[in-house]
Order: structure tokens, then sequence, then C-alpha cells
């Protein structure tokens, strides 16, 4: 410490408890005395006290510590719980007998997997997933290699991700964000609904939490036994094979392969090479810029040939030409219309286009045209506002006794969607049942049909 600092020191050590009291109230102050006066273990006590209260909350409600018994009066105390406390130190000494990171193979395989082909399988079955939700049916469904089961099928159904109508699947608004996350976030989203349903599996939950977090520090490229597995992990090897997070040569195999979708389970590394922000392998052009210019006339121009980014754009936009490399088409008020149907929002479609954007675009302040913006956002307030129903207007009542008795005839039975007492209308969506009662009770009237 210099002379400077040493006075100043003794100067302050000098002065009362209350005037510290309200020096402290300024932010400006608690950094100086921070910075200047506190010695580098002293401030390592700062630091790891000064979020004590939100880490303490982290580590009961992940169970890592818990309240240890104390007499009335004296102050809180903590102690590591017993499970977590002896398997972090053997995770971190290495010893044991607990087989929970994997055994690797001891014996070398006849036809190794590369780790370059663990990113091709991976990612084909990833795309596989998304372009079934998409709706897509180029996207490689078509190739024998990519086979989705029913299981995986259902799970995105059961998760709100798809909406299977009659033959069609359409994906929904839960869907077309979860299509905009991060591609480690995607990985979750589906483990979780996993986990959620497991128990309706006959699966045990503890178990297969515990096989995930167990994928997640394996290494990639290397074959794992199956022998130490239980049956649940044997048949959740199955599942998530389905979704491209392992591999498995053959299903007799008595050796897997985690892919990259698994070894990034518990890190903050891309999920997928080459795929910094969400799928960017398939929503991104080759040379992982964006690939979408919009026009103030609505024409869209997409230089790509990935079939799962033209099923996206298809989602909102009429396509009408495709080139090699490019297709071109619009956005237009029934393309907008049709994706709002589906549970997708303007704000989602915006944001997609303007993370897809070309470079060129990318130098534009804002990126998107503003009117088509605008227009976006205003297709679907529209529809927001405005309901078509069909059905049948009543209406020419001679007087109000004879208008208010089918009026509230309609309204018992359920059929009456809007009535007008000052003009003595009312419109309904079934007309067979008025129509009978009016028959019983015949006024002069006209039946005008609504559509």
């Amino acid at each position: 410490m210099s002379a400077s600092s040493l006075r100043s020191f003794e100067y302050l050590e000098s002065l009362p408890g209350t005037v510290f009291n309200r020096l402290y109230q300024q932010p400006s102050t608690a950094l100086a005395i921070f910075r200047r006066m506190l010695t580098h273990l002293a401030k390592s006590f700062v630091m790891a006290m000064l979020e004590r209260d939100h880490a303490l909350s982290l580590l009961e409600r992940l169970h890592v510590l818990s309240t240890a018994a104390v007499n009335a009066g004296q102050p809180r105390a903590y102690t590591l719980t017993n499970p977590f406390a002896a398997s972090l130190r053997l995770a971190l000494t290495g010893g044991g007998n607990h087989k929970s990171f994997g055994i690797p193979c001891s014996t070398p395989a006849k036809n190794p997997v590369t780790i370059a082909e663990l990113d091709n399988i991976a990612r084909r079955q990833w795309e596989g997933v998304l372009g079934y939700m998409v709706g897509s049916t180029g996207i490689d469904l078509s190739d024998s290699r990519v086979k989705l089961s029913h299981g995986v099928r259902t799970l995105l159904q059961l998760g709100g991700l798809v909406e299977v109508r009659g033959k069609k699947v359409e994906i929904t608004q839960d869907g077309f964000a979860f299509i905009l996350q991060e591609v480690n976030a995607q990985v979750w989203t589906v483990l979780i609904l996993y986990l959620e349903n497991a128990e309706s599996l006959q699966m045990d939950p503890v178990d297969v939490l515990a096989f995930l977090f167990l994928l997640g520090s394996l290494d990639l490229g290397q074959d794992y036994s199956k022998t130490t597995l239980t049956p649940t992990q044997i048949q959740m090897l199955d599942d998530l094979g389905d979704f491209g997070i392992v591999h498995q040569p053959s299903p007799t195999s008595t050796r897997f392969y985690p892919t990259r979708l698994a070894t990034t389970l518990t890190s903050d590394a891309s999920a997928l090479r080459h795929a910094p922000a969400g799928f960017d392998s398939a929503l991104r052009s080759a040379d992982g810029k964006g690939f979408i210019v919009i026009e103030t006339n609505y024409r869209v121009y997409a230089y790509t040939s990935s079939q799962l980014q033209i099923a996206i754009l298809q989602l909102f936009c009429r396509l009408s030409t495709r080139y090699p490399n490019m297709v071109a088409g619009k956005i237009t008020r029934e393309s907008i219309r049709r994706a709002v149907g589906m549970g997708i929002t303007s704000d989602q479609i915006v944001s997609f286009l303007a993370a897809h954007a070309h470079p060129q675009m990318q130098k534009n302040n804002p990126v998107l045209p503003p009117t088509v913006v605008d227009q976006i956002r205003l297709w679907q307030i529209e529809g927001e506002r405005m309901k078509a129903t069909v059905g049948f207007l009543f209406k020419d009542f001679v007087s109000a006794a004879e208008y208010e008795a089918p009026c509230r005839y309609a309204e018992e039975i359920g059929v009456l969607v809007w009535k007008n007492d000052a003009r003595r209308m009312f419109f309904v969506t079934r007309h067979e049942q008025i129509a009978t009662y009016l028959k019983n009770k015949p006024k002069s009237l006209k039946v005008a049909q609504a559509g």
C-alpha cells in the first residue's frame, strides 16, 4: 500500500461507524473503497459474500446444501448434503468403482465411426425432426437413413410443438419458437418432454435424468459399452437415436457413440459443428451468412437450396419460382393469415426474417423494410379484430313482441351470435329449430342467409 493510501486508510479508520454508513449510501464511495483500500484477499472475501443470498438459495434448491441443526439464537449453519459431497469427491479424485462416466469399449470396432460421420448423423436426424415439424416431405424424410419413430412424432405432439389434423402435420406457435431457439436449448426442450413422459412409459425418471447427465460427460468419437446400462437406459438409446443424440451401429450392437448433440448437453459449446446459434447449419446458407432478401413490394428472394429453409419460408410466404440455389416468392395477406392460423405470430415471423437477412440487408438500419414489418403485423391484427361466421339473419319483425320471442329462444338453445333490439334483427348459426319454432307461431318476416 502506498504512503498516500496508508494515510487515507489511517484517517478512515478513525471515523465512527455512523459516518461509514452514510458514506456507503453512494455506490461510487463503495467502489472506491473496494478498489483502493482492500487487499486482494479482502476483495476475494467481499466478492464471495456479495451474492451470498442468491448463491445459498440456489444451492438449497438444488439440494447441494442443507441447513444444519443449531441452538436457538445461533446463526444458521449449512453443510453439504452427503450424497452430493461423496459423489463430487469421487468425481474430482477419480476414485471408486461407480462406472457412472461410461465404460469405453476395450476392443476396437470393426468399422469405427469418425467424428465427421457422427456430426453428419446428428445433423441428418435433427434436420429430419425439424423437417417433420414444418411439414416438409422433402427433408431427408424420404432418405431411408432417417427414421422418425411413432414415439418421436407422439412426443412432439404431446409437447405442443406440432398438431396433427387428419394426415397433415402443422407446426404450432410453440413449435415455431422452438425452431428459432439455439440448438442446445432445442435438445433440452425435447429431453424435458421425454422426462415428463417417462413415468407413462414405465421408465424411472431418476434413471432417465442420470443417463442424460452421463451423456453430457462422454467424449465425442469414443465408443462406449452398453453392458453396464440399465434396461431403462437401453430403451433410451433407441429413443435418443431417433433424435440423433446417440448412434448405434446396429440394434444388436454392444456399443454406442454419443454425438455432438449429447456431449454438449452440460456445456456451453455448440451442439452441432458450424451451428453457432440455433440450427444454423440448416437455417443459414452454406457460408454461414443470412440468405433472405426482402423488397418493399413484399417480394422475397432466398439464396438457398436447403429443403428445411424452403419449408420454413413456405410457412408464411407464397413461393412461386425455384432455381438450383434460389427461391423467389412474396409475402401476402393470405400467407400471413395462414401462418397466424397455425399459431405463428407476426413477431416470430419478423424475428426470423431479421435473423436470417442477407448481409446486404444487414447493412440497412432497420434491417427489414418498415412497410413490410408494419404490414405483417397489421395482417395479424386484422384477423384478431374480425371474425367471419356463417349463419342466418332474421329481420323485419312487425312488433317487438314478435321479435323478442324467437330471439330469446335462439339464445336459450345456444345458436344466437348477434342481435340488435333497436332494429329487431338477430343472427344465428343454425336455423332449423328457429324455423320450426316460427311455424308454430306464423309471423311476417324474412330470412336472409349470410356468409
